[in-house]
């Protein structure tokens, strides 16, 4: 008979047990049930609500328990539901009628919102941790190739030439983000909820304040309904992995395009691609695509537990046992990307050369004309339309912009002189911006600057 069994007249049905059980993913969460019983029986002993020998007695099991399973050498059953069943069921036949102790004031419902809480506090370091080797590597190769040169794109047409290193810290940038809203989200679940029992407390005289300090949670929940019910921080999670996760699907997409016949501005170690199993001249970015393609399996996690959410009443409904697995998905999938990204970027090797050929496209420039032109007192609205047209004719006569005469060019700029013929140079365009933010080679050197000491920190 189950632990809850006693009002009930015959065992569960083999089909319903395994149909209702927990443990075959929730057993991660068993050093993290084992860290929240034993701060559970301290707090109870100090409150004299159970013998301080028993707590000793149960704390000593515990740490026993936990080395079986870190061992490998502990039994788990569908029969017993999940891993707070599985520990609980374990010091009952270890200590008896003590052991039977563990569970004074507290319900399953508390029980695991303290083991998730728990358990998100340290994935969550370990992510942020991950993201800021990501970012390591990203500013290394910027650095690595501050010289290096290529089209910035807007539309996925060619826009203006940019550093490389520049394009990169734009993703440390989001990357950046990324980590603040994790750190962000992490307050708001680190917030002790053991005590609000199954819906309404508990009689018994207990200190949620003890245990919020033996587990070192800075604050306690306020309404004992909210807590049990409450799956806004994991759902908050999973929205800012899903935001992460977008960010590395887009830095997959560039990675993809520049690494195209097309592109050819960058190649992946072999150690980071695969081939094909038809043509043998294949060299496959693999990685980036799968990154990109788990991206969608990552917002499948979101949306699966928003949805598992949206119509519950309050409070605790077995529905909420399905919100642990697309929660350990998102996390292990998000780990799992962070483990090859950053070595994949760190080999990558750059092709400055064609980066440079085509950002020297002349019409990549055009935009330093207009801003020529506002320099001469021609309103940016008026210059704009100049170069455009400019642009046309040059289209029209088969021409590229750094091909025309000065003559050709007063056509459709009368206010050309000689200095505009060497508007054309990728590098002079980006050497002229150099203000906070921009592409110029020395701000993207204060920029590489910048994000070395921040990720030293």
């Amino acid at each position: 008979m189950a632990l809850w069994g006693g009002r009930f007249t015959s065992d569960t049905n083999q089909d319903v047990a395994e149909f209702t059980e927990s443990i075959s993913f929730d057993k991660r969460l068993y050093k993290y049930d084992i860290m929240g019983s034993k701060a559970h029986v301290t707090m109870l002993a100090k409150q004299n609500i159970i013998p301080t020998e028993t707590a000793t007695a149960i704390c000593a099991e515990l740490t026993k328990i936990e080395e079986k399973i870190d061992n490998k050498k502990f039994e788990f059953s569908f029969d017993l539901e999940d891993i707070h069943m599985h520990i609980e069921t374990a010091l009952i036949e270890s200590l008896g009628k003590e052991g039977a102790r563990v569970h004074t004031a507290r319900s399953r419902n508390d029980q695991v919102a303290l083991d998730t809480r728990l358990y998100l506090r340290d994935e969550v370091t370990i992510i942020c941790s991950a993201i800021k080797e990501l970012q390591k590597s990203l500013v290394e190769l910027g650095d690595e190739n501050i010289d290096a040169i290529l089209p910035g794109f807007t539309h996925l047409q060619h826009a203006q030439p940019v550093l490389f290193a520049h394009h990169l810290l734009a993703y440390v940038e989001m990357l950046s983000r990324d980590i603040e809203r994790l750190e962000e989200c992490r307050t708001r679940f680190n917030v002790l909820p053991l005590g609000s029992g199954a819906i309404a407390g508990t009689t018994l005289p207990i200190s949620r304040e003890i245990v919020a300090e033996l587990l070192d949670f800075p604050a306690i929940t306020r309404n004992s309904m909210d807590t049990v019910a409450d799956r806004d921080f994991a759902c908050e999670l999973l929205s800012n992995l899903s935001i992460f996760a977008m960010h590395i699907s887009r830095l997959s997409e560039d990675i993809i395009l520049w690494s195209s016949q097309e592109f050819n501005f960058i190649e992946l170690d072999d150690a980071f691609c695969t081939g094909s199993s038809l043509m043998p001249q294949k060299k496959n970015p693999d990685i980036a695509e799968i990154a990109r393609g788990k991206t969608a399996r990552i917002y499948g996690d979101l949306m699966s537990l928003l949805t598992l959410c949206k119509g519950l009443p309050l409070t605790y409904n077995r529905d909420l046992q399905e919100d642990k697995e697309p929660l350990f998905d998102a996390i292990d999938t998000v780990k799992l990307i962070l483990k090859v990204y950053a070595p994949m970027v760190a080999t990558m090797n750059i092709n400055k050369d064609n980066m440079l050929k085509a950002a020297s496209d002349p019409n990549l420039m055009a935009t330093d004309i207009a801003e020529k032109l506002v320099e001469l007192d021609v309103p940016f609205r008026d210059a704009h339309h100049r170069v455009g047209a400019l642009v046309k004719w040059c289209k029209e006569n088969s021409k590229e912009l750094n091909e025309v005469s000065l003559d050709e060019m007063k056509i459709s700029i009368p206010e050309a002189d000689k200095s505009f013929l060497d508007l054309f140079s990728p590098l002079s365009s980006i050497e002229k911006r150099e203000i906070l933010g921009a592409t110029g080679p020395k701000e993207v050197n204060k920029q590489i600057k910048f994000w070395r000491d921040k990720l030293i920190e």
